[in-house]
């Protein structure tokens, strides 16, 4: 069984990064360009593992994270931050919001491959 990622960034580039590392790993990706389309696409999937940016238009991050945690259904589905930002006081309101996990970009794929296996939990596999 491959997981099914979510991924959610307003740069085409990170996107395209995201597709290209998931995809390569097995994984099935879904992307958004920020956190209203994000919102728009979990409408149309389940996925296994959210990862997304802080920083976006229309909807940021921590708003993302807070709306994605008020539906019942992904209350306990893993989200990773993936963002250039580092500042404490940012992980600490991302944690708060409900995310899983932090990783800082630029991002070392096979990093981020394991992580989500991490995070996903065990019987989950590429």
């Amino acid at each position: 069984m491959s997981l099914n990622i979510l991924a959610v960034d307003d740069s085409r580039t990170i996107r395209d990064m995201l597709s290209l590392a998931l995809s390569r790993a097995g994984f099935v990706t879904s992307l958004a360009e920020d956190g209203e389309h994000g919102l728009e696409v979990l409408g149309n999937i389940c996925p296994d593992v959210i990862i997304t940016d802080i920083n976006m238009p229309r909807l940021d991050g921590f708003g993302f994270i807070e709306a994605v945690r008020r539906q019942k259904a992904y209350r306990a589905t893993p989200i990773l931050v993936l963002t250039t930002e580092s500042a404490p006081e940012l992980k600490a309101r991302a944690r708060a919001a409900g995310a899983t996990g932090w990783i800082v970009k630029p991002f070392d794929p096979a990093k981020l491959i394991r992580a989500l296996h991490m995070v996903a939990g065990p019987g989950v596999s590429a």
